[in-house]
């Protein structure tokens, strides 16, 4: 760093020398990467002064996890994303060992605020700690509390961790800031703790939110919550997860949804419906916010901490966003779907009814790396249909598979033939039984990223692919007897 350059603007000065040096080609063409660097969590989703902001857990020097600093783009349409120069870097003694997840609220005076985990490093007198910090700022620029950390483990009850305290998620409610975040109790495991504010920065403890029991994985990480649709919800990322019997759930880090009841007046949140919120290969870390129009959208680390320490690409950058996308609770589940903005760049569409297919075979116009395709099997017209094979990103050797047994109601999404070498998960088996007769998959992707949304978005499955791009063709079989398709696709461009 050279000298009277503060870390912030050594940062800023290295992520805009080297992001010039990365060809727009080398970039997805709608997923957010980092300007250079490592990418992780989500941080500070929200709206503000007309655009949609997204921070990042940011590595700027490294396309491995490092030194955090939080990463900055803006947005107009969810789609189409503009960097912004590194928002925080570790660089007083509450943030020094770094600027971990956390998120962001407009205050009244029309500032941005952020809400963020500083680590301070172990020293001979202490194991590492993590405290909430506070920065507020012009939505570019941010200055931190002196005051840093103002939530810290001398406000927690006994029995919680200083060592496993973070990923604030704060809002403003009836005049009162509130946040929940993340901790570890040392018999209950996972928990989620809720702290409240009259202006942000002086904070007090409030309740235990929910709590794991040793259900579902250990430590909690990255926590949202929120109502939707009637219901309240609660979203976590745990570690250590267990696989289970139904498939519902896969081991190691995955993502949770509580669903259940909350009483503001005594902070008291009951769950009745868990579930896990996507099934795929790729996702972690969640964050949601509200659109003005009142959509609650989400998008996250659309990556795995199982491939997180290798990268074939080779690329100066590392990691990208999910596709946004909007969440609703329908019969008591929670839903979601790509952002509707994502029509704006629907090109060259092709439409197929009732198709029959049996033997493999590629369709007229259906191809591409670059698309959003959904296919809709009509159960009743396809009597004799076993199993439904997708095949897409193919080429004559290498393939990626979705395959649907109809009978059981099931679906393999199986990625091991697509040119990967390494030894990391490739196959997700989730339940996909037909609705009213058919079943639905729609397909979005974006070069090597692809996001399955299954019966208008009641399971969704995100993976990265190892295929290359040129690897473009897409086909169609049945197994038993034929399968009857309407097959539409849009290009995305």
């Amino acid at each position: 760093m050279p000298r009277n350059m503060s870390k912030l603007e050594a940062a800023r000065k290295f992520e805009r020398e080297e992001a010039a040096k990365i060809p727009a080609s080398e970039r997805l063409n709608f997923h957010l990467t980092p300007l250079v660097g490592w990418m992780n969590d989500p941080n500070g989703f929200c709206y503000y002064n007309g655009q949609y902001h997204l921070f990042y857990q940011y590595h700027p020097y490294n396309t491995v996890w490092g030194p955090m600093h939080w990463g900055h783009a803006v947005t107009d349409d969810l789609l189409h994303w503009e960097y912004q120069p590194c928002a925080l870097a570790p660089d007083m003694a509450a943030d020094a060992a770094g600027c971990f997840s956390g998120s962001a609220v407009p205050l009244p005076d029309g500032r941005l605020l952020l809400l963020y985990t500083g680590v301070q490093p172990a020293t001979t007198d202490h194991k590492e700690r993590q405290a909430q910090c506070v920065a507020v700022g012009d939505g570019r620029d941010f200055v931190k509390d002196e005051a840093n950390p103002v939530i810290t483990a001398d406000m927690l009850p006994e029995g919680y961790s200083e060592v496993d305290f973070r990923d604030p998620k704060i809002w403003y409610e009836d005049g009162v800031y509130y946040c929940v975040v993340s901790n570890r109790h040392q018999t209950e495991q996972g928990t989620i703790l809720l702290f409240r504010s009259a202006d942000a920065h002086s904070w007090q403890f409030v309740s235990v939110i929910d709590c794991n029991h040793d259900e579902y994985g250990k430590m909690w990480e990255c926590p949202d919550f929120f109502a939707l649709d009637g219901v309240q919800v609660l979203l976590v990322s745990p570690q250590e997860m267990r696989a289970t019997e139904d498939s519902e759930f896969h081991a190691g880090e995955g993502t949770v949804a509580l669903l259940g009841y909350y009483d503001p007046a005594t902070h008291a949140f009951a769950r009745h419906k868990v579930q896990a919120i996507d099934y795929g290969l790729d996702f972690y870390a969640p964050q949601t916010t509200l659109s003005p129009d009142g959509r609650r959208i989400m998008v996250a680390w659309m990556q795995s901490w199982a491939t997180a320490n290798h990268d074939p690409s080779h690329r100066s950058w590392f990691g990208r966003m999910t596709l946004p996308r909007e969440l609703s609770v329908k019969d008591g589940r929670l839903y979601q779907q790509p952002v509707r903005e994502l029509q704006s760049l629907w090109r060259d569409t092709a439409i197929l009814r009732n198709v029959k297919v049996k033997e493999p075979v590629a369709l007229p116009g259906i191809e591409g790396r670059s698309l959003d395709l959904t296919v809709v099997l009509d159960v009743a017209a396809s009597p004799d249909c076993r199993r439904f094979t997708l095949r897409f990103a193919a080429d004559n050797v290498l393939y990626n598979e979705i395959r649907c047994d109809v009978d059981r109601g099931e679906l393999a999404f199986d990625r091991s033939h697509g040119g990967s070498r390494r030894d990391v998960p490739h196959t997700r088996h989730i339940k996909a039984a037909p609705k009213d007769g058919k079943l639905t998959l729609r397909l979005v992707l974006d070069k090597d990223c692809a996001e399955l949304f299954v019966n208008d978005g009641e399971r969704a499955l995100s993976a990265i692919l190892d295929t290359p791009l040129p690897a473009g063709r897409i086909s169609f079989a049945a197994d038993g007897g034929p399968a009857c398709l309407d097959v539409i696709q849009h290009h995305l461009g």
